[in-house]
C-alpha cells in the first residue's frame, strides 16, 4: 500500500512501514512542506495498528537528508525562525516518542536537519558511504531541530560539541566508533539490514517494546529515582497483559510465543 504525498513516500509491508524523504534532486533537503508531510506521515503510522515498526530513509544513493532548504532559511526573521525550529522539533519529538520502533536507514549524507531526523529515530544503521554532520555554524546559525540536545546524549558532550562547533562531517566508520550509529553495512544491504532488525524487534511483545521505549525516553529527562520508579510501574503493568503470560508460557513450553498485543 502506498500513500500520496509530494515529498514523502510511504510503503507498508508485513507490519513494517518505510518512510522515504523523496526530493533526490535537492538531496532530500527538508523544506517546510517536507517537514509538514513527515509530521502527517508519522501521526498516520502511529495510529495504524497494522504498522509495528517504521524505517526512515532518503531517496537515491547520495543522501539520507542533506540538511534544510537554505533558500527558505535565508528568508527567516526572528519570529519565523522560532516557528521553523519549533515545527521541526515537534515533528521529531513525536517520532522519538512513538511507541513503535523507528530505525533510520542512513543511505548517504545526513547533515543538519537530516542528522537531527536520524537522531530522533530509536536506532540508526548507516551505509558505508554515509556522512554525518551539523554544519549550521558555517551558516551563522545553530542546529534547530534538536541537534544540540540529542547529539550530546547519544555520543557525549565533548564529541557533540566538536561536531557542532566545527561543523565538520564524519564518515560512517567514525560515526560507529563514537556510538552515533548502531552498525555500518554496504549500501546495497542497507534496507535489508534495516528490515531484518525491525523484524527481530517486532517478533517480541509489542506492548513490552512500546513500554521499553517509554521507559528509556523518560529516564533521559528524569532523576535516577524517578526513572527507576517508572520502570517498576511499567514492569508491573506488563504483568497484567496476556502477552506476558503467553511469553512466559511459551518459554516454559519451549515454543515460539504468539503475541497478540493485549
Amino acid at each position: 500500500m502506498s500513500d500520496a504525498y509530494e515529498y514523502v513516500r510511504i510503503e507498508r509491508s508485513d507490519g513494517i512501514a518505510v518512510v522515504m524523504v523523496n526530493r533526490p534532486e535537492k538531496l532530500n533537503a527538508l523544506n517546510a512542506d517536507t517537514v509538514a508531510e513527515l509530521d502527517r506521515a508519522f501521526h498516520a503510522l502511529a495510529a495504524d495498528d497494522s504498522v509495528r515498526a517504521v524505517i526512515v530513509t532518503g531517496a537515491g544513493e547520495k543522501a539520507f537528508v542533506a540538511g534544510a532548504d537554505i533558500a527558505e532559511l535565508a528568508k527567516m526573521g526572528p519570529l519565523s525562525g522560532v516557528r521553523v525550529s519549533r515545527q521541526g522539533q515537534d515533528t521529531f519529538r513525536f517520532l522519538e516518542a512513538m511507541p513503535k520502533p523507528v530505525i533510520a536507514a542512513v543511505n548517504g549524507y545526513a547533515l543538519g536537519g537530516g542528522l537531527e531526523l536520524a537522531l530522533a529515530c530509536h536506532l540508526r544503521i548507516a551505509s558505508e558511504n554515509a556522512r554525518f554532520g551539523l554544519p549550521e555554524v558555517k551558516l551563522g546559525i545553530i542546529p534547530g531541530y534538536g541537534g544540540t540536545v540529542r547529539l550530546p546524549r547519544i555520543v557525549g558532550r565533548g564529541r557533540a560539541l566538536e561536531l557542532i562547533l566545527t561543523g565538520e562531517m564524519i564518515d560512517a566508520q567514525e560515526a560507529y566508533r563514537i556510538g552515533l550509529v548502531n552498525r555500518v553495512v554496504p549500501q546495497v544491504e542497507l534496507m535489508t539490514e534495516a528490515e531484518a532488525l525491525a523484524r527481530k524487534i517486532i517478533a517480541n511483545g509489542p506492548i513490552a517494546v512500546a513500554l521499553a521505549i517509554e521507559s528509556v525516553n523518560h529516564a533521559q529527562n528524569a532523576t535516577l529515582e524517578d526513572g527507576l520508579l517508572l520502570e517498576s510501574n511499567l514492569f508491573g503493568l506488563l504483568a497484567s497483559t496476556e502477552d506476558m503470560r503467553e511469553g512466559m508460557q511459551a518459554f516454559l513450553e519451549k515454543r515460539k510465543a504468539q503475541f497478540a498485543g493485549k
